[in-house]
Formats: C-alpha cells, sequence, structure tokens
C-alpha cells in the first residue's frame, strides 16, 4: 500500500503542476496602431488620446481600451487570434466626426501596423457631431472635462508600487495623497511620479482592503502649489451616486498626459459602485466626478471574484474621508518623506531600426545571460532580446538554466505578467528578473520512490523552494536605485503567493565603469541572509553592448 502522507503530496504536486499547464501563455504578438487625419492642405495630424476599443472576436471578454499618445499611436501584445479595433467614441476633425472599426489577425511573434485615416474611417451623421467635439482633443469647445482637467491636471499624479502602477489624487497640502488600496497591497513605500522627470518616495500612511483606499504621503513642499481637491467630509456631507448617473475621472494613465475618462453607474453597491468605466494602464485610483463638478469618489481597478472579472468600481467619497481622517493622527509619529529625486524612464524607447537588425542576426548574442545563487535564477534581459523573444515563436533566450517546471509556472524569461503594458513599448531599460528555484522535499521524494515500486513512474513533484524579496545592487561598491523594484505574483493554491524580482535599472547602470557588479538577493525564508553574485565581465559586456544603439541615439 502506498502511505496516504504520499497521496496527499503526490495530489497537491499533481494540482501544481496542472495549475502550470494552464498557465502556460501562448506566444503574443505586437499591433502598433497609428490614428492621423489630414486637413485641407492635406498636413497629416496625429490624433492624440483617442479612445480605442480592442477585443476578440468573436467576443469572450470585456473589451480593452487603449488611448494615443502624443504621437497618435498606441501599441499592444496580443495573443493570436482576430479582433476587433473600434472608436470608443467619434474624434472631431475640421468641422466633421470620424470614427473607425477595423478587423485585424494577429500572427504569434509577428508585429502588426494598422494605420487608422480618413480613407478608412466612417463619417458620423452631424447629429452626433456635438457630443464628438466636446470628446475629442483637437476641439476648443470649453466642456465640463476641460474644466476639470484645467483646474486639477496636476492634482492627479501617478504612483507606482512593487505590484502596481495606478494613480492618486492629492487630498491634503500637507503632502496626502489617496490612490487605490488594491493596487498597492501590503507596500508600505511607495513612488510618486509628479511629472515625467520627477519621482520621489512616499510613505504609506494608511491601506484599508475592508475600505479600498490607501493614504500615502510625500514631502509637503513637492504638492503646495497642487490644488486639493476638495472632498465633502464628514461623510454626512457626501454627495451620493445614482444608478446610471453619468460620472467622469481624470486618470495619470502611463505614457501619455493626464486625461478625463467618461462612464456611467451601472451597479449601487453598499462599499463599491460598479461602473462601465473603462480604465487604460495606470488609470485606476484617480478621483471621480459627478456633472456637477463634485468629487464623488475615487477609481477602483477592477478584481477578479471566483473566476470572473468584475467591472471597475467607485468607491465613494464617504470612504476617503474615513481613511483620511484615520490618517491624518499618523502624521505626528514621523517625519515627512525626503524629497529625494529618483530615477526615472528614460525620455526615448529603445530605437526600432536596431531592432530590425536584430532579426537579421547582426547583433552578436541572442542568449539571455542567466546566472545562479542557492535560492534563485536571475536573467539580465535587455530590449533585443525582448524583440527577438517575440519575434521567434517559442523562444526562450536560449539556456535558461530552469526547471521546464518552473517554466511552465513562470512563464518565458520575456513574459512580464502583470507588468506586460509597462514593457509592451520596449522601454530602453536593463531588467533584472529574479525567479525562485524549485526542489523536491524530501516526503515528495520518498513517496514518489514508493509509487515506483509499485510500477508507478511519476516525475518529480518540486515546489518553490523560496519567494523573493529584496534585492541590492551595487556598481563599483556603489549601491544602484533601480528605476522601478517590480514584483511578479503567482498564486500557487488559494493561501501560497511565489513572488519573482523584476528590477528595472537605467540602460547604463552596469558597464565597464563599474569594474565589479554585485547583486544581493534576499529571500522571504531567510531575509536577513544575502544571497551574493558577481556577474562575469562578458556579461556585463553583452549588457552594455545591447544598449549601444541607444547610446549613440540619445547623443
Amino acid at each position: 500500500m502506498i502511505d496516504r502522507r504520499f497521496m496527499r503530496h503526490a495530489s497537491a504536486a499533481l494540482a501544481l503542476l496542472a495549475v502550470a499547464a494552464v498557465s502556460a501563455q501562448t506566444e503574443q504578438g505586437t499591433l502598433r496602431i497609428k490614428v492621423t487625419l489630414a486637413d485641407a492642405a492635406t498636413v497629416s495630424t496625429p490624433i492624440q488620446r483617442h479612445r480605442l476599443l480592442v477585443s476578440d472576436e468573436p467576443p469572450s471578454a470585456e473589451p480593452r481600451l487603449i488611448v494615443t499618445g502624443a504621437d497618435g499611436t498606441a501599441v499592444l501584445r496580443l495573443r493570436p487570434g482576430s479582433y476587433i479595433v473600434e472608436s470608443d467614441r467619434p474624434v472631431a476633425f475640421n468641422g466633421r466626426a470620424y470614427e473607425w472599426r477595423q478587423v485585424v489577425e494577429i500572427v504569434a511573434g509577428r508585429d502588426l501596423s494598422l494605420d487608422l485615416t480618413v480613407d478608412n474611417a466612417e463619417i458620423v451623421s452631424s447629429a452626433t457631431l456635438e457630443s464628438a467635439a466636446l470628446a475629442s482633443p483637437t476641439s476648443g469647445s470649453a466642456s465640463i472635462d476641460d474644466a476639470l482637467l484645467g483646474k486639477y491636471r496636476e492634482s492627479v499624479v501617478a504612483v507606482w508600487s512593487p505590484t502596481a502602477r495606478v494613480s492618486g489624487f492629492v487630498v491634503d497640502l500637507r503632502g496626502l495623497i489617496a490612490t487605490d488600496a488594491r493596487a498597492v497591497g501590503l507596500a508600505t513605500v511607495v513612488e510618486v511620479q509628479l511629472a515625467p522627470t520627477v519621482k520621489v518616495p512616499a510613505r504609506v500612511l494608511l491601506s484599508e482592503r475592508a475600505r479600498d483606499v490607501t493614504i500615502v504621503q510625500v514631502d509637503p513642499s513637492l504638492v503646495a502649489d497642487r490644488p486639493a481637491l476638495p472632498l465633502a467630509c464628514p461623510p454626512s456631507r457626501a454627495p451620493s451616486l445614482n444608478d446610471g448617473q453619468e460620472i467622469a475621472s481624470i486618470m495619470a494613465p502611463h505614457g501619455s498626459e493626464n486625461e478625463i475618462a467618461r462612464g456611467a453607474v451601472t451597479t449601487l453597491q453598499p462599499r463599491r459602485v460598479a461602473t462601465d468605466m473603462r480604465l487604460p494602464f495606470g488609470g485606476s485610483g484617480g478621483p471621480v466626478f459627478n456633472d456637477a463638478g463634485a468629487v464623488v469618489g475615487l477609481m477602483s481597478m477592477p478584481v477578479e471574484r471566483d473566476s470572473r472579472m468584475e467591472d471597475a468600481a467607485v468607491v465613494p467619497t464617504v470612504f476617503v474621508c474615513e481613511s483620511l481622517a484615520a490618517a491624518l493622527p499618523m502624521l505626528s509619529k514621523a517625519g515627512a518623506p525626503a524629497a529625494t529625486r529618483l530615477p526615472v524612464d528614460p525620455p526615448r524607447p529603445y530605437p526600432d531600426g536596431t531592432l530590425e537588425d536584430a532579426d537579421r542576426g547582426k547583433t552578436p548574442n541572442a542568449a539571455v545571460p542567466v546566472m545562479a545563487s542557492s535560492d534563485f535564477d536571475v536573467a539580465f534581459v535587455t530590449p533585443p532580446m525582448v524583440h527577438r523573444a517575440r519575434q521567434r515563436s517559442g523562444w526562450t533566450g536560449g539556456r535558461s538554466g530552469r526547471s521546464p517546471e518552473a517554466e511552465a509556472r513562470l512563464g518565458q524569461l520575456t513574459d512580464f505578467g502583470a507588468w506586460s503594458e509597462y514593457f509592451n513599448t520596449l522601454p530602453a531599460v536593463l531588467v533584472v528578473r529574479v525567479t525562485p528555484k524549485m526542489v523536491e522535499g524530501f516526503w515528495k521524494r520518498l513517496g514518489r520512490e514508493a509509487a515506483r515500486t509499485q510500477g508507478a513512474d511519476l516525475p518529480p513533484f518540486k515546489d518553490f523552494k523560496t519567494s523573493f524579496r529584496h534585492m541590492r545592487a551595487t556598481c563599483g561598491g556603489v549601491e544602484v536605485t533601480p528605476i522601478h523594484p517590480f514584483v511578479l505574483e503567482h498564486r500557487v493554491t488559494e493561501k501560497n503567493v511565489v513572488r519573482e524580482g523584476l528590477y528595472v535599472f537605467d540602460p547604463d547602470a552596469f558597464g565597464p565603469q563599474c569594474g565589479t557588479v554585485t547583486l544581493s538577493l534576499y529571500s522571504e525564508a531567510q531575509p536577513e541572509r544575502a544571497d551574493t553574485l558577481t556577474p562575469a565581465r562578458a556579461v556585463i559586456d553583452q549588457i552594455w553592448n545591447d544598449f549601444a544603439p541607444y547610446r549613440a541615439t540619445s547623443r
């Protein structure tokens, strides 16, 4: 008879392997959309902040919202298949309103460009021209949205936590910012981006999942000239929300300027008010207004419950007021965070032309460098490596050094999970990915041997050895601050989450000038003991050479 203890371990391991099989992701393709319209002199004008909906065909989920940037473009990664790209609302231009609806076919590992112009647009009837003009960034109409954005644009900021990027808004000139607790999670320190070149540390004063509100603090001098949004506190004075009511939110989406999004209340609930508003990456956490311009709540990101994705929701003002009141006494317990400037993302993406050279094999090395410590595998990933991985089906960057189970559960080296939107445009950054190793425990190994004596040849039942906590990196003995200390969370069981490190560094962070680069890795199992790695000079040279085209364009 096989021991019952073995059977329990076997069942758990088989369940883990089943999760791994489901989690393995199909390689994606890249869709690049550009929206332009020509004026009477046939001068092409990029249409910025145009909202597009992307849905699979036939539809199986809610459409995905993307917004064009200042150059009229938007880039996203999609699984292979057919998709419909359509305007969320018309755009007004030179006295006419245009909208688009196009079907595209995404092929694994390939780029597809979609140009939306007057040639493939539908001219909307004159009855909708006025509403299109109010929503159009090319219109000079003084709408309510324009007034709100003009008054509070600088009061809405970006908030980076290790697991999410969201919006937030100033609620008190003592440096207090409210944001979405579901995105901040358990973080005690976050980063607040006040402008494309200004990012500073912030302390989490209060984070309450029960209210879905987090209050963070920055140095008060940083927000002294940014108006605090007026909250109707005490809560008894807070404006109410009604079913079907039109609402608007100011958001700080990643990669574009602050913008207004509109939607309607769809379901009234005691603590969260569901809405049909579609959020871009980084859109949750912003303030929500009614048609009178009063703050009625905070936008909260969609969450998954019972295998169903909920809609985005509004956290009513009453809970923002309560969280703010609970956070104020904490101001006297510690001084404000320093106004230290933190590293920010490079201003330009990696140059596309050199990536085309990579497709033709003109780069010296196609492998992703991987090192191993006792608890972790560490990979160094650059934009050319990501591009090659996307272009070549099944490509994993050479020998990853990880077991098949780890690859299946955590994905390829260039699958960035919850941070995929950030990497869609190939930012010119170095990624140091720290993945926990997998090991087979004593009882599982013993049980497998017992099963073999009964004629059952079972695969190794491996679990993750530990979980990632944080990392310190030095260049020539001087600590290097990452641009983003991202973390990927993988749910193995209902109660067990395994974390990977996904640290983002400036392209010049590690190079020949360092002499020696060291990485100190800390696990959740032993948070005080560092696993130290020293990359070989060949690895540093490979990373440095991969960024040579970017440095050349910078000069």
